[in-house]
């Protein structure tokens, strides 16, 4: 329920708010606080209490009160002097186990699956090695670790639904003996305790600070970009069920988040049909969305997986990535450097385009049993915001809105999109001071015919350049041996499932292509508002790619064609 007022209320923000959160908003130039900061009056809260059975939340953004209330209750509520409005969490589906195991190797239908026991650790293969190093060097981490970016200064909440055996595995050592993770809280539970339930939580931090085992002491290769950062750990999911009160959590944490500084937000969350129609995917229509929308304005930066429904029913992104402030991250495929398949579309519900951005939706990633290989978009999103940690590392300057630009502009794709790719991935030499950006000149040109529009390749765009050589490791990280060991699990008989859909994959029979992918060609057709009706990605095999007939360029449509970093569009 919503409350009326928060007059009479004492506030002193240095108080409340961390150094670290201050720092934040004077680095932002926002205020020191705003209405939403102030407490909710005690005495609205004092009187609900007195009507209900169990208050659940007190939310401070939305000067709100969440309670366990029967229909008799709540007509009380309704005529208390100080509650403006109560509204009812509708209840769809809130019973249903989200979360089921199956045994490997069922493919991506499936929605999670078990732990192979400790007992009988899997290698790291050379394979997984090159791996681990692509879904890093995908996203420039080559370059970031040659200007000194790893996120430190940075300060990353991460909202999941535990972090069973972080504490003790060997890919977070560096973290755990630099004190980083700086706070814990479970708001399930109401306790510090994290460390317990799922073991998801572990394996979104492999894809943000976790490392390979090293030789003779010296630190692994780094499986994110932000293994220097620091680190707020809040479980705010639940396994097996799917409950409103999750996105009370979720709320709760994003406050807490707030005031004790983080700079960005990991969720690699998404809720879709346990709880919401696709209709409502419309970025307003959730707790959490809104929340979510919130912490923008306050100088957080949410980055969210898009959600891995894009080969079932639902398809579409769920939220909070529906919302227009948080960075939606899809999947792409290591192996052609396009859409996953599993990875969620857009656009919203509201036809707003999403993905924002992508990056690779199958990663070898920290398990409580070692290592193993991942795929979901709940993996994605760390790897860009371990990416947008660097970045905002090295422009501090920035607000958290400049720096949701500045990635959406430094897309591969950019200013193309699709409802798919998003804008693709993030690259560094959009921001990169020593790397100013090169135009680049046309690659192809539109031909009209009687009928129809052709795109056809330039000579010299159709050429591709020499193959490159076996990706080799940096100086500044050892080489892994084509087979390691890994540690023993803690507990042998793990058999917790995993949030959403993430599954293991099987390891390629043949070594993975390296990251010179062919070039694609990327090609949509958008109506006069920008909502595409079309869009499509060609391998480009011969000069004439494209053929669109030109009945359909009427009314406003646009056509826009993307090749080799140049992009241009043909309307009539």
């Amino acid at each position: 329920m919503t409350l009326r007022d928060k007059s009479g209320v004492g506030f002193d923000p240095a108080r409340y708010f961390s150094p670290a959160a201050q720092a934040r908003r004077a680095r932002q130039h926002l205020p020191a606080f705003d209405a939403t900061d102030l407490p909710v009056r005690p005495d609205y809260v004092a009187a609900v209490a007195a009507q209900v059975d169990t208050v659940t939340l007190v939310s401070r953004w939305f000067n709100a009160v969440a309670c366990r209330a029967t229909p008799a209750q709540a007509a009380a509520l309704r005529v208390l002097p100080g509650v403006a409005k109560v509204e009812e969490w509708p209840l769809r589906n809130v019973a249903i186990a989200a979360h089921q195991s199956t045994i490997p190797p069922t493919h991506q239908s499936t929605n999670s699956t078990i732990h192979l026991p400790a007992s009988s650790p899997k290698p790291i293969t050379a394979n997984d090695y090159l791996l681990a190093r692509r879904q890093t060097g995908h996203l420039d981490g080559a370059a970031l670790r040659a200007a000194g970016l790893a996120g430190q200064g940075m300060r990353i909440a991460v909202f999941d639904v535990g972090f069973r055996g972080l504490p003790e595995h060997p890919a977070f050592q560096e973290l755990m003996a630099g004190k980083r993770i700086v706070a814990t809280h479970d708001f399930l539970r109401n306790r510090d305790d994290v460390f317990i339930g799922g073991s998801h939580g572990t394996e979104v931090m492999g894809c943000l600070a976790g490392r390979l085992p090293g030789g003779s002491g010296a630190p692994g290769v780094a499986l994110g970009l932000a293994p220097a950062a620091e680190y707020l750990l809040a479980r705010t999911e639940q396994l097996h069920r799917e409950r409103y009160a999750e996105e009370e959590a979720w709320l709760a944490a994003v406050e807490w988040a707030d005031r004790l500084g983080a700079d960005i937000i990991n969720s690699s969350l998404a809720y879709t049909e346990q709880r919401y129609f696709p209709e409502q995917m419309d970025g307003h229509r959730s707790l959490i969305a809104r929340a979510a929308n919130l912490a923008a304005r306050k100088g957080l930066l949410v980055v969210s997986a898009a959600g891995n429904d894009g080969d079932d029913d639902w398809v579409r992104i769920g939220t909070p990535a529906d919302a227009d402030s948080v960075l939606a991250i899809g999947g792409l495929d290591p192996e052609t450097g396009l859409h996953v398949d599993f990875s969620s579309y857009g656009p919203t519900a509201d036809r707003r385009p999403k993905p924002n951005l992508a990056a690779f939706g199958i990663v070898l990633t920290t398990t409580p049993g070692g290592y193993e290989r991942l795929e979901g978009t709940s993996f994605a999103s760390p790897l860009v915001a371990g990416f947008a940690a660097c970045l905002w590392q090295q422009h501090r300057e920035l607000t958290a809105m400049q720096v949701f630009r500045g990635l959406e502009k430094s897309g591969e794709l950019y200013p193309y999109f699709d409802y798919a790719h998003g804008l693709g991935r993030p690259r560094f030499a959009h921001f990169a001071p020593s790397q100013p950006a090169v135009a680049t000149g046309p690659t192809f040109d539109f031909v009209p015919h009687d009928s129809l529009v052709a795109v056809i390749i330039r000579p010299e765009a159709a050429l591709r350049p020499a193959e490159m050589l076996p990706l080799m490791a940096d100086q500044s990280e050892p080489v892994l041996p084509a087979t390691a060991p890994i540690p023993e699990a803690k507990n042998p008989t793990d058999n917790v499932p995993r949030v959403g859909r993430e599954q293991p994959v099987a390891p390629s029979p043949a070594p993975l292509p390296e990251p010179n992918y062919p070039a694609y060609l990327y090609w949509n057709l958008a109506d006069r508002r920008g909502v595409l009706r079309r869009y499509e990605t060609r391998a480009v095999t011969q000069r004439l790619v494209v053929q669109v007939p030109r009945r359909f360029l009427g009314g406003g449509n646009v056509l826009r064609v993307h090749f080799k970093g140049y992009t241009a569009t043909y309307s009539e």
